[in-house]
């Protein structure tokens, strides 16, 4: 029995070390190393051992809005005063939140036994408020995206930090032109859009946008409601209706038509009954997204003029459609494939329309 007795508590012991040893788990703490250590836990003054570091706190500064902040410089560089130079004018032409916010910085040094004081006085050209609104985009869509949503609601400015950005101002303005087509419920009046990049070049780069739309922003609203009340009575009563791309087409029309001359957008189709084929192709847009039927705005030219059109998605799949065309009171519909739109005159650039409708 007591032979028994040992030999169970010996198992019992060995079964107890081994759960141990599987419970046992190897674990890391990361700690964020500070790479611009304060000095005495003051975060106005800084340390800095080399020249990066000394970037990197200048850096650190204007993140946090600082208008004015020391720097304590451990260096064997006999030239202080070049080195603070070369520092601050990569900070204010090279670092893309200093090109950006920067005016200029100025510094002041003092000799210490041991380190060079330097005290840092900063002047900006934006607001805090400003480099607080800044957005991180990476690539195509989420520019995009953002542009949209400055243009639905009106906004005066964007400013978005970029990775790996390497195209110019007219490539943003192309997306703000795309952006603008892709919501044509809030399209009242193209805005002239201005870019400015910071810095010229480098891995990431600042892009502010500026917005200047031809109407003030309490009348662009005011018009965008009253847009949507009506595309939302039309909608109601379209819902459920078959060869819903041809009956929204006849029901928009019946509300008003096309006019060479008319305005560009959805408010004169409604408002004055007229539009050109900009403001015909906005307002079919802008019903189709309410109805929740695939539908895009297209450019290109007809008669070798600038023209507009839709492309919309079908039960045969994409066609083109004219709101402007006269064909369109005929009983079968003036929808068309790609081949076929062409042979009438139609002509655009390649990849410029969204959608292929294709046979």
């Amino acid at each position: 029995m007591r032979h028994y007795l040992l030999t169970g508590i010996l198992f019992l012991s060995l079964l107890l070390s081994g759960c141990s040893a599987l419970l046992e788990r190897d674990y890391s703490s990361v700690t964020a190393h500070n790479a611009v250590p304060a000095t005495e836990g003051d975060p106005s003054i800084l340390r800095a051992d080399s020249y990066q570091e000394l970037v990197n706190a200048l850096v650190y500064f204007v993140s946090g809005g600082a208008e004015e902040g020391t720097v304590r410089l451990y260096t064997d560089t006999e030239n202080v005063e070049t080195f603070l130079s070369d520092a601050c004018l990569e900070v204010v032409q090279e670092d893309p939140l200093g090109a950006y916010c920067v005016e200029f910085i100025k510094y002041t040094v003092d000799p210490v036994v041991t380190y060079s004081e330097a005290r840092v006085n900063i002047t900006y050209r934006r607001t805090r408020e400003q480099v607080s609104s800044i957005v991180q985009a990476t690539g195509t869509t989420a520019i995009r995206s953002e542009l949209e949503a400055a243009l639905t609601s009106f906004a005066q400015e964007r400013v978005l930090r970029i990775s790996y950005f390497e195209e110019d101002e007219d490539y943003i303005q192309d997306l703000a032109r795309q952006a603008y087509y892709d919501a044509p419920a809030c399209a009242l009046g193209m805005p002239e859009v201005s870019v400015s990049i910071y810095p010229d070049r480098g891995r990431q780069r600042i892009v502010e946008i500026l917005l200047h739309y031809p109407l003030d922003t309490g009348e662009l609203e005011q018009r965008r409601d009253k847009l949507a009340q009506t595309l939302e009575e039309l909608s109601w009563n379209l819902t459920g209706q078959p060869q819903l791309a041809l009956t929204s087409a006849r029901a928009l029309l019946e509300l008003g038509g096309y006019d060479p001359q008319g305005g560009n957008t959805v408010w004169d189709l409604f408002d004055a009954g007229a539009a050109n084929s900009e403001g015909l192709a906005l307002a079919y847009a802008a019903l189709c997204q309410r109805l929740e039927l695939p539908c895009h705005v297209a450019q290109g030219t007809l008669a070798e003029e600038p023209h507009f059109w839709n492309v919309v998605q079908t039960e045969e799949g994409w066609r083109h459609l004219d709101l402007s065309a006269p064909e369109n009171d005929r009983e079968d519909g003036p929808l068309y494939t790609d081949l076929a739109f062409q042979e009438l005159g139609y002509l655009w650039e390649e990849g410029s329309v969204p959608a292929r409708a294709e046979e």
